[in-house]
């Protein structure tokens, strides 16, 4: 270690050991306030989630080498309740949900901010482990936090707590996705089943006398997106199901690319035990969020290699789902196995709120 790293490694030590240690068990209005208590949460909590800048210093932006050419940015906010359930947490969900929309964009993600609403009382050690499910998840997609803030706010102004990440990646060259590459012909790719995550949600809240065996989806897409990038397959569109599922994210791509989007009923992967629940609460599972599956659009020739690629990755129930057509021109249909179609809309309401 050279003689500029020790002083490096020095002044980031004592830097911490000037800072303020957490004590409290719960999260009170005075951890908002930006003075001591506020530092403490910050250190005992996610900087030892995340790990410090490599100055030590907490300063108001990260400072990211970012390559030249292409960058995808996005951000969204995760209101979920309840904010553990079985599959995940809201804070592997905040993780995924901004590393998915990356992906799908073409990116390779990178980094990401997260800033904190939090609800006065909420325990500290269950905000550690919000921070740790965030930590594993950023580990498993290849992106690091880089930057955040944190925001208390008094009780009953929230639910326990809010999370909004924003996330930058790097597209690589020659990468072009959009509405406008679709032609008919082409086939609609599903990377795998569908309804889980909102399935394993409305359970998780304990309102219904139902139990079934359904677990969230969460998880990044990184891996798989890479994967039909890396079998050559030529991919004119993605988009990951989430808030309005598979119905909507299809009516978003008819409307845009002004082509009808025919889906095979039979095709579509939905797990046993979703697909029951959904009948029992009268809910078609077209229409339920994921956080752990996409739709691509490839070449007629590219579907099996696709198809191929995603299931070499994982994705074990990956497959061909529908075509691009030119009728319905701006619809979406779906073909059921008697060779009957149905028109399916965009969501109307939301039947199953506060899932992501």
């Amino acid at each position: 270690m050279s003689g500029g790293e020790d002083v490096a490694l020095a002044r980031i030590e004592a830097y911490r050991r000037r800072r303020p240690r957490l004590t409290d068990a719960t999260v009170t209005l005075a951890h908002g306030a930006g003075g001591k208590a506020s530092a403490a949460l910050v250190d005992a909590v996610f900087i030892e989630a995340f790990g410090a800048p490599g100055t030590g210093e907490l300063t108001d932006g990260a400072l990211l080498d970012i390559p030249a050419g292409r960058c995808a940015f996005s951000t969204d906010s995760y209101v979920v309740h309840p904010i553990r359930f079985r599959g995940g947490s809201i804070g592997d969900l905040a993780v995924n949900g901004t590393v998915n929309d990356l992906a799908v964009s073409g990116a390779v993600p990178r980094w990401l901010s997260a800033a904190f609403v939090i609800e006065e009382g909420l325990a500290v050690e269950e905000l550690r482990a919000i921070a740790a499910d965030m930590k594993t998840a950023a580990d498993a997609a290849g992106v690091r936090i880089v930057t955040g803030d944190t925001k208390v706010v008094p009780r009953g102004a929230a639910d326990k707590v809010f999370i909004t990440t924003a996330g930058i990646g790097v597209v690589p060259a020659g990468r072009r996705l959009g509405a406008d590459v679709v032609a008919p012909g082409d086939r609609v790719i599903l990377s795998g089943p569908i309804a889980n995550h909102g399935m394993a949600i409305m359970l998780a809240r304990g309102d219904l006398d139902l139990e079934a065996d359904i677990a969230s989806d969460t998880a990044p897409l990184t891996h798989l997106v890479e994967a039909l990038y890396a079998a050559g397959a030529h991919i004119a569109w993605m988009r990951d199901a989430t808030r309005g599922g598979l119905g909507t994210v299809a009516n978003e791509l008819a409307q845009a690319c002004g082509f009808g989007v025919v889906l095979d009923d039979a095709a579509i992967p939905v797990d046993a035990a979703t697909r029951g629940a959904c009948d029992l609460l009268g809910i078609d599972p077209l229409y339920v969020a994921n956080e752990g599956c996409f739709v691509a659009i490839v070449r007629p020739d590219d579907a099996m290699t696709a198809v191929a690629a995603l299931r070499g990755a994982g994705a074990a129930q990956a497959a061909v789902i529908g075509e691009i057509a030119v009728e319905p021109a701006g619809l979406v249909a779906v073909r059921n196995a008697f060779g009957g179609t149905r028109l399916v809309d965009m969501l109307v309401g939301d039947p199953l709120p506060r899932i992501c």
